[in-house]
């Protein structure tokens, strides 16, 4: 049975979206992934870009409420930005791991693009981690 991930941040516009892309495209259909906000806003297209950039479209996303996730289950739930962390609700059985990333939709406009690029591969390099340790 695939082990299911939930990626969670605040506006789950852009890191939770970029993880979950990433570990889809990384790990196949090893896992069920998904991703949602502790208060949603709309996909950043800043985070479509730089996927888009290492071939990931992620441009049918949608911005989640977490409480759309509320009765499921997950075996990991991975918060990606400190707030999220402090509003994660409490999945019982989930292991619940904490990654901090710099939110690349407040960097000033013109380092926007760039700091996306970089949080990206932040998250491609700590998902590669998180693979070998969770095959």
């Amino acid at each position: 049975m695939k082990k299911r991930v939930l990626f969670l941040c605040t506006g789950n516009s852009a890191r939770s979206q970029m993880a979950e892309g990433l570990l889809r495209h990384i790990a196949g259909d090893r896992f069920d992934v998904f991703s949602a906000g502790t208060h949603p806003k709309t996909l950043h297209p800043g985070s479509v870009e730089a996927m888009k950039e290492v071939n990931i479209d992620i441009s049918g996303h949608r911005s989640k409420d977490i409480a759309v996730y509320a009765h499921d289950t997950f075996d990991y739930v991975i918060t990606v930005c400190d707030r999220a962390k402090e509003h994660c609700p409490v999945f019982p059985g989930a292991a619940p791991i904490h990654w901090s990333f710099d939110d690349p939709a407040e960097a000033p406009q013109d380092k926007q693009l760039e700091t996306f690029r970089r949080v990206r591969e932040e998250i491609r390099r700590r998902l590669d981690l998180f693979l070998l340790a969770h095959h």
